[in-house]
């Protein structure tokens, strides 16, 4: 029988631990002069007491080693009350958001889409555009920590494939999975206050470049206003291009620049078909913009660049009106978020990882037909591909497809037209942040949704982020009876 105890010691923990993150928010609140903190500090006693009270009642098991099932159970239990916690700051006060609009908002910040439901941003109270930001921060170290301590041992969409490599890599310095986690904090936590002095230092205030930073570092993608990166100079926007191409590649790898070690991130297989990809991408829509008679200059250039970044990576912020590129860019880049980031990282989607292993897959079937008899040996970075990572990669291909399909269809019956409903599917899914239809507002704000669709790509969002399989397994009757 499985023992809920242990998964219910972490979870209470972790809700205790959100709610002393909602002190930061209520301290910028009242220092702005607001009479909006005591919604913070509301939010905070209630959470923290009822992680808390949880934590008090399992902590018997707090010494037993989780198991692979309950493994499952923390990850899904966790981005499921974490939300539901986390969306109490916007039901109160001035937001005053409905329970629909409040578990989105929370559930797209955690999960790191960047899909909002609020619109009006520049008048919101600091705190709630910092409690965003804190959200997606944590939410963007949390599926780090998921995707290199949890998924390899889940065996999940291949991720077994680094089961050994996320340790491995580190050598005898760090063998030990705190250790790793300890490394990767310190690395998340550098990276942002990096990005920090950098937006600081091109004209943001300290408080734009902070939560800009953390929904940077998180590839997330929540702005302080609805203009996002619109309202920004050239320089901001390499910068950000920058950090974003960097929270998207492997933290493993990252890890190992603190200590002076450049070249596993640079001979990294994922890197650089990642970065290829980027860069084709970006000459491709540079060149039909061109021929559309766009001008060939930097300033066009860098929009093209700043907007494939933020999409490919999943980060999400807005500059500009892409549909008025044309069909054909707008392809291109529903295509590149449908890639996503490096696995390890906080990118999104389906991974640049497992699209080298299924091309790699079909090459290798491609040969066998011609010579059926020969044996192939299917490699990626020097390793061995072996058949239950293939497997599982096409398992985790077919799930996001259908899931996408039946999705799409699932909104179009709440009664979104087609362009709402299929990239409304998209960004859910995917985690990508932007979708696309009149029903959009201008600041990309999904308030007019009807809450059957929101309720819908509340879960879709939720589906996304944790590799979909680890979420359809407790549907399933096998997983309940051990």
């Amino acid at each position: 029988m499985l023992d809920p105890r242990p998964v219910g010691y972490v979870i209470g923990l972790l809700v205790a631990v959100l709610g002393l993150m909602m002190l930061p928010p209520m301290l910028v609140d009242i220092a702005e002069g607001r009479e909006h903190w005591p919604v913070f500090f509301e939010s905070a006693v209630l959470t923290f007491l009822t992680g808390g009270l949880v934590a008090m009642a399992c902590q018997n098991t707090r010494h037993q080693e989780i198991t692979i099932r309950q493994g499952f159970l923390l990850t899904v239990g966790t981005w499921v009350a974490l939300p539901a916690f986390a969306a109490l700051p916007f039901m109160l006060g001035e937001t005053d958001a409905r329970f629909v609009d409040a578990l989105f908002e929370a559930m797209s910040g955690l999960t790191t889409t960047g899909t909002t439901v609020f619109s009006g941003l520049d008048e919101l109270p600091k705190g709630i555009l910092l409690w965003r930001g804190i959200l997606q921060w944590l939410g963007g170290l949390g599926i780090i920590i998921v995707a290199m301590l949890f998924l390899p041992i889940m065996r999940v969409g291949g991720m077994q494939f680094f089961k050994s490599e996320s340790f491995d890599t580190l050598g005898k310095v760090m063998p030990r999975a705190i250790d790793i986690s300890k490394a990767l904090l310190a690395t998340y936590l550098a990276l942002t206050l990096l990005c920090v002095f950098s937006y600081a230092a091109l004209g943001m205030d300290l408080f734009e470049a902070t939560v800009h930073a953390m929904t940077t570092v998180s590839t997330g993608g929540f702005s302080t206003t609805d203009a996002s990166f619109s309202a920004y100079g050239g320089p901001i926007h390499y910068v950000s291009v920058l950090f974003m191409f960097l929270a998207s590649v492997p933290f493993v790898r990252l890890m190992l620049i603190g200590s002076g070690q450049v070249r596993p991130l640079l001979r990294d297989f994922q890197v650089r078909a990642y970065a290829a990809m980027i860069l084709a991408s970006v000459v491709l829509i540079f060149a039909i913009r061109v021929l559309q008679g766009e001008p060939f200059d930097e300033n066009h250039f860098r929009h093209i660049a700043f907007n494939v970044m933020s999409i490919f990576s999943g980060t999400g912020y807005g500059d500009g009106d892409v549909t008025l590129w044309g069909a054909a860019p707008v392809v291109v880049l529903l295509t590149v978020g449908a890639v996503g980031g490096c696995t390890g990282s906080t990118g999104c989607s389906l991974k640049v990882f497992r699209y080298l292993v299924l091309f790699k897959a079909l090459a290798a079937q491609l040969r066998l037909i011609g010579s059926p008899h020969r044996v192939v040996s299917i490699r990626l970075g020097g390793r061995p591909i072996e058949r239950d990572v293939i497997e599982s990669v096409m398992l985790i291909f077919t799930m996001f497809i259908l899931t996408y399909g039946i999705m799409s269809v699932a909104l179009a019956l709440t009664g979104l037209p087609f362009m709402e409903a299929t990239t409304g599917a998209w960004t859910a899914i995917f985690n990508i942040g932007p979708a696309f239809g009149e029903l959009v507002e201008d600041s990309g704000a999904l308030g007019a949704f009807p809450d059957t669709a929101k309720y819908i790509m509340t879960f879709g969002m939720l589906l996304g982020r944790l590799e979909i399989v680890v979420v359809y397994v407790l549907f399933t009757a096998t997983f309940w009876r051990g």
